[in-house]
């Protein structure tokens, strides 16, 4: 092998490396998506195919049949590649930088192929033998690559393996509780939450409007319709809206927060809300409720303190974002719900989307001493509560969105690692976190609320999933374990 081929090799494996961490296990999750389970079953199959390649190139000289089997396997590689853009296609929408990464793995293999496929050619015709090769620093770099793909191969396969437990519970039960066919115009209805919610209201046959910058809907399944807008001044004084659920604003939690993030955060939050307020006032037929939001942050940082909707606040970073985003809200002249969000549970974003690999991978560990609250809900119960704050009209001013059962940073640490069958051994220091971070680390990492949802609960929500556990085994696909003790409780006690 030349010189340039071994530079080709390199290449490959580097460029592959950087799009199966930094994509695949990145920013797409792909174990973790339940409509990825054919993308990755081609995936764990190429990645084997590639660590054969690897040792034969870099260990030693194929001749005769075994030449021949190398062709036949790069000709495998080359059609489950093919299937595999497809099946990308199909499922997802690739990111501009998986998509130049893509091209960029595809224009080197073919300069590959065409320096590999006249060199193997030529063994073809030679006597069958493996013959052992030495190359010195490119034979171990090869082994170290096939190592890689060989565990990256094996944890796709075992990924798809899971995919089919990974379900989301049906769409159109957590907006049962609004009645009729109703209008709601949604703020970030393209966000984390705001998909869940829409993908509901229009599963259950009620009429969405999207206030989003982009301008095609989300594809969503149901018998409601949904409409986008881009400007809330231009919606017409006469377009009707039953109620709106005000969830726009800069992610808080995406980076760290530099002067110009703070003024992101702040200024997205008042404009959106503003122009909510605006619209409402010139509206023909004046909605319902606006549930607009906020965060549990408004209470600052509060140790082991109990706090519900009374609870005065401490002054943070957190706090003052709230606290303006609740004041712009409160001149609505209507029914007005500020929902003050925990930590928002669901593997498709959020928090315990970018845990869920480094916890898989056994790199998991409690943050700082470990005894911070973290007040938290399962995506659909925070949907649900939504609903239920439209739809019940006894509801007004703020509302805690969290569930019932607060835990610890640490007990947290232990109920993920313990549902995923890994340790959790490392933890991660605060010094270094608040070097680096600063009010980042110490409000969102270091920092928290112990808060109960009182207000929720008093008007007769109820939690489908009250306790850690529970949440986190629906959405690692686990058998809830409560449940299963409860059952094995109750096969103990019918057989007494």
């Amino acid at each position: 092998m030349t010189d340039v081929l071994w530079t080709l090799l390199f290449a490959q494996m580097a460029m592959g490396g950087f799009d199966t961490i930094w994509h695949h296990e990145g920013t797409e999750r792909l174990a973790w998506r339940p409509g990825q389970r054919t993308e990755l079953q081609l995936h764990g199959v190429r990645n084997l195919a590639y660590a054969a390649l690897f040792l034969a190139l870099g260990f030693t000289r194929p001749q005769g049949l075994w030449a021949a089997a190398l062709l036949l396997l790069l000709a495998g590689e080359l059609i489950i590649t093919l299937w595999d853009f497809v099946e990308e296609d199909r499922t997802r929408h690739l990111p501009a930088s998986e998509r130049i990464t893509h091209t960029l793995l595809t224009l080197n293999y073919g300069a590959l192929l065409a320096l590999l496929l006249p060199w193997l050619w030529q063994g073809v015709a030679l006597e069958t033998a493996l013959l052992p090769a030495a190359h010195g620093l490119a034979g171990w770099l090869c082994a170290v690559a096939a190592a890689g793909v060989v565990g990256s191969g094996l944890r796709d396969l075992a990924a798809a393996r899971r995919a089919p437990q990974l379900v989301d519970a049906p769409a159109a039960r957590l907006a049962a509780a609004l009645p009729g066919r109703q209008h709601l115009l949604i703020t970030g209805g393209t966000g984390f939450i705001g998909q869940r919610l829409v993908a509901a209201l229009v599963a259950a046959g009620h009429d969405v409007t999207i206030l989003s910058r982009r301008a095609t809907a989300p594809a969503v399944s149901g018998t409601g319709r949904v409409n986008m807008v881009t400007n809330l001044a231009k919606v017409a004084a006469d377009y009707r809206i039953d109620a709106i659920v005000n969830l726009a604003g800069e992610p808080i939690s995406d980076r760290p927060w530099t002067r110009a993030k703070r003024i992101r955060i702040i200024r997205s939050r008042l404009a959106v809300t503003r122009a909510v307020v605006a619209l409402i006032d010139r509206l023909d037929h004046k909605p319902a409720v606006l549930v607009s939001g906020s965060a549990i942050g408004i209470y600052g940082l509060q140790d082991d303190d109990c706090l519900d909707e009374t609870a005065p606040g401490r002054p943070c970073f957190s706090a003052r974002v709230c606290r303006n985003w609740e004041a712009a809200a409160a001149r609505a002249s209507i029914r007005t719900v500020m929902l003050r969000t925990g930590l928002v549970l669901d593997r498709s974003g959020g928090l315990l989307s970018r845990l869920l690999a480094p916890f898989e991978f056994g790199l998991g560990g409690r943050l700082g001493s470990g005894r911070q609250w973290m007040s938290w809900i399962h995506r659909d119960d925070l949907v649900r509560l939504i609903i239920h704050a439209i739809a019940n009209e006894r509801i007004s001013g703020p509302l805690n969105a969290t569930a019932p059962h607060p835990v610890t940073n640490a007990e947290f640490t232990r109920t993920l690692g313990q549902l995923l069958r890994r340790p959790t051994l490392i933890p991660v220091p605060a010094a270094p976190l608040t070097a680096l971070l600063g009010d980042f680390a110490t409000e969102l990492l270091l920092g928290g609320q112990r808060v109960q949802p009182s207000a929720a609960l008093a008007s007769g929500f109820r939690f489908r999933h009250p306790c850690l556990a529970s949440a986190l085994a629906a959405i690692t696909g686990q058998p809830d374990p409560q449940r299963a003790a409860l059952q094995a409780a109750t096969r103990s006690f019918a057989n007494i």
